[in-house]
């Protein structure tokens, strides 16, 4: 091929790579290739199209080939560096920068834009792999090449800034050479030459940056300090190149003039720069200002970070014997400290372990050791071992201390750190001498160490007493440590303890502590001491100038002995909060200070915290039980806050301790208080007991200290404070020295006068002491006062009651004398002088007004007026004075006395409310009085029940209880007031409080007797009779009666009701006949007549009995009361018709209210039910409940008739309960019975609801009622339910073996009810029998049912039912052994017996007559249901006749199911389910009636009829199982039938009341057909 066809295909070629046919081209550039195998084009064509075709080797190839041939053709080179950038190969990215440079030097001379490409290219993979040096040489290149083209100087200088910049990351790498740096400090110098205008914002900039490259190069210094000052020079302002000259000469160490100047000028340009203050700092160090330097130091590093700072630092803190401050330093030091650092890391650990042995301490050992082991080579130097040695002894190890110490003598001798650690371990031992000998040797050989002189002036101080007054020993070693170091502040702490204790010159002490607390302020011993010292010289602005620096300083939780003492100082000037504040600043400090916790509640007690002094007492006492003070001042705080009780507690575990006398008196103070406060409420035994227990103790006070006057005045006050309680309870026990008796005898029990007199005596004792206090005169005439009270003056005339008013008055006089200015002593003056045996009214009216005079706002003066002016009859002014002291003082009881007692003296309707309002203030005997008075008339008047007024005082106010509460407190204190006792027998009659009564009627008979005969003697025996009759106290009722003349009617009524319940008919006869002779009203001989009747009745006359109640209702005016007894009359001959006509005649009489609705409503559904219409005896409790729905007796009645006469609404009559319950709790505890009987009758159980069930009920009923045998039959039967529910849903019964327990408990409250009650509760016992019976059998437990009606049986051998109940059992036991086989007739006959021997017993016809079905005798099953539906008829039994008629329908419905022919049993279904539903709705008869047409005509319509009514009903309304028995005959009607759309009706319902079952069996029926 010749060359033209070369140029052909080569043009082919390039044709195909244009038309992106690279696999044609590739064709043509091989043919090429063998006519020419060096073409250029070719190869390179090659390389296109196999970097097209995704072959990037062959296309690399291709290239390499052609670069060969051509090496400074550009076309090759370019498409390799195409294929290399597009390639994401590792080998090509390797070979790219090669190709760049290579395409830099061909495009320099031909396309410099494309030049400055490639240039830009390679140098960014030059600087992402660092490569420095090639990327400075590279763009030297690139300036040479602009500064041939000329540019401007500005793109030039922005040329070398970019050069600066990318440079600039080769300083952080620590391989680069010397180089490349030299081309960066060219480019900084070379911009910084191109830079215009000088100085500048720019110029300044890039000189930063130009100082900065130059402080990373140490060669380069010299080139840096020459750069900083041309800055500083340029601008002077700037503090960047004194801080890059700061750190240079920190880092070298340098410390010369220029050095200093620079730190100097640093700190004065910036204040806060850390640099200026590190530098000054550790110049300070080198010139030994260590306070200086730690100062600048701390400074400095808080700014910045330094390792070198840190170490000087520490080294500075350590010369200040700031030791833990230094450990500190050391580990910041070590913390920033680089790696490579050797030398400082070195000293740092080893500065740090001996700060931290020098501080001691354990824990600081333990980091010394640990210190010690991170040391390079210190086993080998000893200044290190000795060390170790220390902090061996610091931790207490001396074993190892020693071991260290012996190794360090024997293989250094001269070494004076070997000789101290030795005498320190010696020391330890308890060796002084040795130490002194090993500090001593240690001076000796570093005799310019003031530590050793100073651990040698320590032993001597500790040496004892000698050494210490040897001024050579320890002053002279302890001045030359101090001379040696000024620095060391413990030499000068014991200087001081020199000075005070030996030399006693305080003011030398004083400045030797002040030295060593400057020196270190953690010494708190320096501290303390000084500022005690300068507060015993009087200087307090010093000690408070410490006090305040070191609080201002302190850290929270630290400083407590600076905290303690200015709270001290703060307390003792009266700055009482700022004393709170100070010292719970100690107490953060140290929490465990039981001295500080005293303080504290001193200042929360001076500023009358009272609760907070309380605690802090209370926490003093808990860290130091053995305080006294801390009890002391927690009682004391009690005491002032009230608590009486809790604070006489305190004082005895103080008195119990020791005899305190602050304490004896507290103790006494309170037990006087507590006395009062019980006295207050009329608790006069109490406050007796008291009374005497203050005498004891403050007589052992007075025993102790008898120079104290108030010890004995308070002796006086306790016996004074008698006079208040009942004569007759104030027996004291008085210490027989108190009593003025023999020492040596016990104490002697005092009356009233007599322990009165011993208050007289105690305060003239007292006035012997202390003769000018006026308040002594007063209470010793107040006590003359209550002495000449008493009734009956002891020890002759001296003691008359004429004369100890006359000494009253003048000690009151006396006291007037000595204190005008006490409105008391005033008021008592005439208080005194008003009294009887003086009665000076004139002198009493001045006194008062001039107590008011002193103190206008005086109550007591005031009321005290107005009962002089009415006294003296003067209403108008007593009404005034009266008022002012309401005014004055609404809650002081007096003064409303006072305006009731002007009530009632005019007749006004307030009389009550006031009296009322004085009980309700305080209880004063003369209120009391009055108010149980105005409530006792207000009782006994009758007419004005349905007054106003009446509900107001009476109902509104409670008054009745009030009153008794109130007249109790009276009769508690005054005990010889018949009225009293007769209103409050009264009272507690009206509250049912029978034996109270009692008690209180008696009481008021045996004051009475003890006069002379009386009419309130009579009313007093007539209200004890009734009060006798009411307890049951029959004969003795009758023997009170009779005492009376018998002429009132209420007696003569009382003594025939005696009679009556005595059981003396004849006699009660015969009181009533007298009684209607006496009786004024018709109302009172209705009541005579229908109690006659009674009588009558229970004699048996019944004739009579009707004659005299029908002569009740013929009176005037009739009483409902004697209708009401012929209606029961009637009710219980089973006379209908005249228990109707008196029904009908009662509810003629109109509304009635209360408990007589419940008895009319009780009396109609007794009618209706004897009347045999029970359906109506609901609906009648019904209706009277919805008349009287507030009535919790209706509902309690509804509840109880449900289950009997109408069960099917058992759950509306445990609502009816539940209501009851919630209304009253009276009728609520027996009605929550009731609502069990009624669940249980709906047999609701735990399975149904597990919240509201018979189970639950019947629990709450006997919590509720204990006593009450019905609730634990009641539980017996819910027990015995839950049994049966578990048995019939196959699970275990979880309360087995209960009915013996239950048996038990119902027989104990059977024994404890009343007699009227008693034959039904024995039925009740009965039943219980056979329930327990029932319960054995149901669980299989036949041997125990059989041992428990025999053990019945040896109590009661012919008891009828448990021989009916042993014979069931037996019969059962019979049945079990042979196997279900046909009894023989001698068996049968037995039981039959059996049965008849219980001929009422309805249970036990339905049992015979399953014995009989059982048998195959269904003709004598039936008999015996038909004798069970007799017996139930004429017992009106109405739920045992529907148990009998539909036993009887079932057993007859089972033949006809069977198929049995005839009509008889068809006929006996109908007839027996048609009387079931005479007396009632009964979903199983209309089940019975559906089934039995089923089974006679089953495709009848009239069987879809009677089904549909049983399925389609609502929720509830049928038991569930009669729903689904007749839904599944249904469903077998309908299949029978084929009728699909009734059966989807009644599949759609099964599946909204979710009936599974049913939808189971139409799929079974689905299926088999």
């Amino acid at each position: 091929m010749s060359s033209k066809e070369v140029k052909t295909a080569l043009k082919s070629a390039r044709e195909a790579i244009k038309n992106k046919e690279f696999k044609e081209a590739l064709k043509h550039c091989k043919a090429v290739l063998k006519l020419e195998k060096n073409n250029y084009n070719a190869w390179v064509f090659i390389g296109l199209a196999a970097s097209e075709l995704d072959q990037p080797d062959q296309a690399q190839t291709a290239y390499k080939k052609a670069v060969e041939l051509e090496p400074e053709q550009l076309l090759a080179w370019q498409g390799l560096a195409n294929l290399y950038e597009k390639t994401d190969q590792w080998d090509f990215k390797v070979e790219l920068p090669t190709v760049y440079q290579k395409l830099v030097e061909l495009y320099a001379s031909s396309d410099k834009n494309k030049c400055y490409e490639m240039i830009k290219k390679l140098s960014e993979i030059y600087q992402s792999d660092k490569e420095y040096l090639k990327l400075a040489k590279l763009w030297l290149q690139f300036l040479q090449l602009k500064e041939e083209e000329a540019v401007d100087k500005k793109e030039l200088l922005q040329l070398w800034q970019q050069m600066t910049q990318l440079l600039s990351d080769c300083l952080n790498e620590e391989d680069q050479d010397n180089e490349t740096r030299q081309h960066l400090i060219t480019a900084f110098e070379k911009s910084m030459v191109l830079m215009h205008p000088v100085p500048g914002e720019d110029h300044k900039k890039v000189s930063m940056d130009y100082i900065k490259c130059l402080s990373k190069l140490p060669q380069e210094e010299a080139k840096m300090k020459k750069a900083c000052e041309s800055m500083l020079s340029l601008y002077p302002k700037q503090s960047y190149p004194l801080e890059v000259l700061c750190s240079h000469y920190l880092k070298t160490g340098v410390q010369n003039e220029r050095a200093v100047s620079c730190f100097s000028r640093l700190q004065d340009l910036d204040p806060n720069s850390g640099l200026s203050h590190l530098g000054l700092g550790t110049k300070a160090l080198r010139e030994g200002r260590y306070k200086d330097a730690i100062k600048d130091l701390a400074q400095g590093l808080k700014k910045m970070s330094s390792s070198t700072g840190w170490c000087s630092l520490a080294e500075a803190q350590f010369k200040m014997q700031k030791y833990l401050d230094s450990a500190t330093s050391c580990s910041q030091g070590l913390t920033v400290c680089v790696s490579g650092d050797k030398e400082l890391r070195a000293k740092l650990l080893r500065l740090k372990l001996e700060a931290l042995v020098r501080n001691g301490g354990e824990k600081d050992a333990d980091q010394a050791l640990e210190t010690f082991s991170q040391i390079p080579d210190a086993e080998k130097d000893p200044v290190l071992l000795a060390l170790k040695g220390r902090a061996y002894l610091n931790k207490g190890q001396s074993d190892q201390a020693l071991k260290v110490s012996s190794e360090l003598v024997a293989s250094n001798p001269d070494l004076p750190l070997g000789s101290v650690l030795r005498g320190l371990v010696q020391l330890a031992q308890g060796q002084q001498q040795l130490a002194e000998e090993s500090f001593l040797k240690a001076t000796s050989q570093s005799p310019g160490c003031a530590e050793y002189y100073f651990l040698l002036g320590q032993l001597y101080w500790d040496m004892g007493e000698e050494t210490r007054k040897d001024r050579s020993k320890a002053h002279t070693h302890l001045l030359k440590a101090a001379k040696l170091d000024p620095y060391l502040g413990c030499v000068f702490r014991y200087l001081g303890h020199y000075y005070r204790e030996v030399v006693k010159d305080l003011g030398r002490a004083r400045g030797c502590y002040k030295k060593a607390f400057e020196l270190d302020n953690d010494d708190e011993v320096s501290g303390a001491a000084s500022v005690d010292l300068s507060m015993e010289q009087d200087d307090m602005d010093t000690a408070l100038a410490i006090l305040q620096s070191v609080i201002e300083k302190a850290t929270p939780g630290s400083a407590k002995w600076a905290w303690m003492r200015r709270g001290l100082y703060y307390l003792k000037i009266g700055e009482h909060q700022q004393a709170t504040a100070d010292l719970q600043a100690a107490l953060r400090a140290d929490p465990e200070d039981w001295v500080c916790w005293e303080c504290l509640g001193e200042a929360y007690l001076n500023r009358r915290s009272f609760t907070a002094a309380l605690k802090a007492f209370g926490k003093a006492h808990q860290l130091q039980p053995s305080s006294i003070y801390s009890v002391y001042q927690a009682a004391a705080i009690k005491q002032t806050l009230g608590k009486f009780k809790e604070a006489v507690a305190e004082y005895l575990q103080i008195t119990a301790q020791q005899d305190y006398v602050p304490a004896l008196k507290g103790l006494g103070e309170c037990q006087l208080s507590l006395a009062k406060s019980l006295m207050e409420d009329c608790r006069d035994g109490g406050a007796i007991d008291l009374i005497q227990q203050a005498i004891q103790n403050l007589f052992r006070a007075v025993e102790l200290r008898p120079d104290l006057s108030c010890l004995w005045k308070l002796l006086g006050d306790t016996c004074t404070a008698v006079s208040s309680v009942s004569p007759n309870r104030a027996q004291v026990l008085v210490p027989a020295l108190l009593a003025g008796l023999d020492p040596n005898t016990q104490s002697q029990a005092l009356n009233q006068a007599q322990t009165l007199k011993v208050g007289e005596r105690c305060y003239v004792r007292a006035l012997k002491l202390m003769s000018e206090v006026p308040s002594l005169w007063y209470d010793l005439g107040l006590n003359y006062y209550r002495q000449s009270r008493l009734t009956f003056p002891t020890e002759g005339d001296q003691n008359s009651p004429s004369l100890l008013l006359e000494k009253s008055l003048q000690c009151l006089k006396k006291a007037i004398m000595m204190d005008s200015g006490n409105y008391s002593y005033w008021s008592a003056l005439g208080v005194i002088s008003m009294s009887k045996g003086l009665e000076n009214f004139a002198l009493a009216q001045h006194c008062f007004i001039k107590s008011i005079q002193v103190e206008p706002n005086n109550v007591v003066a005031w009321t005290n007026l107005g009962t002089l002016y009415l006294k003296k009859d003067n209403i108008e002014l007593a009404h005034e004075a009266f008022k002012i002291a309401q005014s004055l003082e609404p809650l002081y009881v007096n003064c409303w006395i006072g305006q009731a007692l002007i009530a009632e003296r005019v007749g006004s309707y307030d009389t009550m409310d006031l009296f009322r309002h004085t009980t309700e203030l305080n209880t004063h005997m003369e209120g009391v009085k009055g108010y149980a008075f105005w409530v006792c008339s207000t009782l006994l008047d009758k007419s004005n029940r349905d007054s106003e007024l009446y509900r107001y005082n009476i109902v509104q106010m409670n008054a009745i209880s009030a009153a008794q509460v109130a007249l109790s407190k009276y009769t508690e204190r005054i005990q010889s007031d018949p009225d009293a006792f007769i209103m409050l027998g009264y009272l507690n009659e009206h509250l049912q409080l029978k034996r109270q009564a009692l008690q209180a009627y008696q009481r008021a008979v045996e004051l009475l007797q003890s006069m002379s005969p009386t009419k309130e003697l009579a009313f007093a025996l007539g209200s004890y009779g009734r009060a006798l009759c009411t307890s049951g106290q029959w004969d003795e009722a009758v023997h009170v009666y009779n005492s009376t003349p018998l002429q009132e009617l209420s007696d003569l009524t009382g003594l025939a009701l005696a009679y009556c319940k005595a059981g003396l008919i004849p006699e009660s006869i015969s009181a009533y006949e007298r009684a209607l002779a006496v009786a004024s009203s018709e109302k009172e001989k209705a009541y005579i007549l229908t109690a006659q009747a009674l009588l009558q009745h229970r004699q048996g006359n019944l004739d009579l009995a009707k004659t005299l109640l029908f002569k009740c209702s013929m009176l005037k005016e009739p009483i409902s009361e004697s209708l009401l007894c012929l209606c029961a009359l009637g009710l219980v001959h089973s006379d209908a018709t005249l228990a109707s006509a008196a029904l009908t005649e009662l509810l003629k009489q109109g509304t009635a209210s209360g408990k007589v609705v419940e008895q009319r409503c009780l009396l109609t559904c007794a009618l209706l039910a004897l009347q045999g219409n029970y359906s109506a005896v609901q609906r009648e409790a019904s209706r009277a409940v919805h008349s009287n729905p507030g009535n919790p007796s209706l509902w309690a009645l509804l509840s109880r008739l449900v289950p009997q006469y109408y069960p099917r609404k058992a759950n509306g009559g445990a609502m009816a309960g539940h209501v009851a319950c919630l209304s009253s709790m009276t009728q609520g505890k027996r009605a929550l019975l009731y609502s069990g009987v009624n669940q249980l009758a709906s047999g609701r159980h735990s399975g149904e609801d597990s919240h509201r069930n018979a189970l639950k009920t019947m629990q709450r009923a006997v919590l509720l009622c204990p006593d009450d045998p019905g609730t634990w039959a009641g539980l017996m039967a819910a027990c015995h339910t839950e049994n049966t529910s578990c048995y019939l849903s196959g699970s275990a019964p979880p309360r087995q073996g209960l009915e013996q327990t239950l048996m038990s408990m119902v027989s104990e409250k059977v024994r404890n009810v009343e007699e009227i009650e008693r034959p039904l509760a024995q039925t009740l016992e009965g039943w219980v029998l056979q329930q327990a019976v029932s319960g054995l059998m149901l669980g299989g437990q036949l041997e125990q049912a059989e041992a428990l009606c025999s053990q019945v049986l040896n109590v009661s051998p012919e008891h009828p039912a448990v021989l009916l109940s042993l014979t069931q059992v037996q019969f059962q036991r019979l049945l079990v052994t042979s196997g279900g086989t046909v009894l023989p007739d001698s068996v049968l006959e037995q039981l039959n017996k059996a049965v008849m021997v219980n001929p009422t017993n309805i249970g036990a016809w339905h049992w015979l007559a399953e014995v009989y079905r059982s048998q195959g005798l269904l003709v004598q099953a039936v008999m015996a249901y038909r004798q069970s539906l007799q017996l139930a008829s004429q017992l009106s039994m109405h739920s045992s006749q529907v148990a009998s008629l539909l036993r009887l329908a079932l057993l007859a419905l089972k033949p006809c199911m069977a198929g049995v022919p005839g009509k008889d049993w068809i006929d006996l279904v109908l007839e027996a389910t048609t009387e079931v539903l005479k007396l009632g709705s009964s979903p199983m008869a209309l089940l019975f009636q559906a089934l039995l047409q089923y089974v006679t005509k089953m495709a009848a319509r009239e069987t879809r009829r009677l089904l549909e009514r049983l399925v389609y009903v609502p929720s509830q309304e049928f038991p569930v199982t009669v729903v689904q028995v007749a839904s599944w005959y249904l469903l077998r009607h309908l299949h029978a039938k084929d009728d699909q759309e009734l059966l989807n009706v009644l599949l759609q319902h099964a599946k909204k009341h979710g009936d599974q079952r049913l939808l189971k069996f139409h799929s079974h029926f689905a299926s088999s057909s």
